[in-house]
């Protein structure tokens, strides 16, 4: 693993005032990279700027977009202001999301339509966007943040499950169309996170949660493999359950 991979690389990040985004940026800032964040909470993301050059060292570029990537015409905007701040982006991570529990039931097309466009369709529309810098560049990465609901059901998450199997199909499949460029897709699927979207969950111990702070280690160790080894897909369980 080379020390120094990130420096001076371009990352996208989405869902960035969040527990886990916020954590994420924090430690990238520390590898010299620079950001372009977004979320939906402008107040928020102008605030994790003054927090991030506070600790930016690095002299490392920082800009930020709010928008709603559940709406088409914001993610174009994203991305227009993306190319006006970085000629080209190298480094994507999708951790933006929507939890949902709802009982089938209970359930309306609405609620399907937003999981899916926040969970599913953004990354696929900005990994399809930016994808396009990393192979020209031969170089690249793609984080996409699934959820230990990539790989087992529970009880009234059929549409939040539904969505997060999808984001692991999606980074297998970009795993084997981009690597022959140089480009990396990884799915990292952490069990439940201690953010606030996470309180949504009634029916277990808060407290077992994982550190966002951990995750988000684990999420930029995943980033610097530059060598042989490639980790396609990673799952970050809790030590107990209950």
């Amino acid at each position: 693993m080379k020390k120094d991979v990130l420096k001076n690389k371009n990352c996208l990040i989405t869902g960035a005032s969040g527990g886990l985004g916020r954590e994420i940026s924090k430690l990238l800032v520390n590898q010299s990279c620079n950001l372009f964040l977004t979320s939906t909470n402008e107040a928020k993301l102008s605030n994790l700027k003054k927090e991030l050059e506070l600790i930016n060292s690095n002299n490392v570029k920082l800009s930020y977009c709010a928008g709603d990537i559940s709406k088409v015409n914001d993610i174009s905007e994203i991305i227009k202001n993306v190319r006006n701040e970085f000629v080209h982006i190298d480094i994507l991570i999708n951790c933006a999301g929507v939890f949902l529990i709802k009982s089938l039931e209970d359930s309306m097309y609405e609620d399907l339509e937003n999981c899916f466009s926040i969970n599913v369709r953004a990354p696929f529309l900005l990994s399809k966007e930016f994808s396009n810098d990393m192979i020209k560049n031969r170089w690249g990465r793609i984080i996409n943040i699934g959820s230990s609901s990539s790989y087992q059901g529970f009880l009234n998450g059929s549409i939040y499950v539904a969505s997060k199997f999808a984001i692991l199909g999606i980074s297998r499949t970009l795993h084997d169309e981009l690597k022959e460029y140089g480009v990396r897709t990884c799915c990292i699927s952490p069990s439940s996170i201690k953010t606030e979207m996470s309180k949504l969950s009634k029916d277990q111990d808060y407290s077992t949660f994982l550190d966002p702070e951990e995750v988000a280690e684990f999420v930029i160790f995943q980033t610097m493999f530059d060598d042989e080894m490639v980790v396609e897909e990673s799952r970050l369980n809790r030590m107990f359950i209950r």
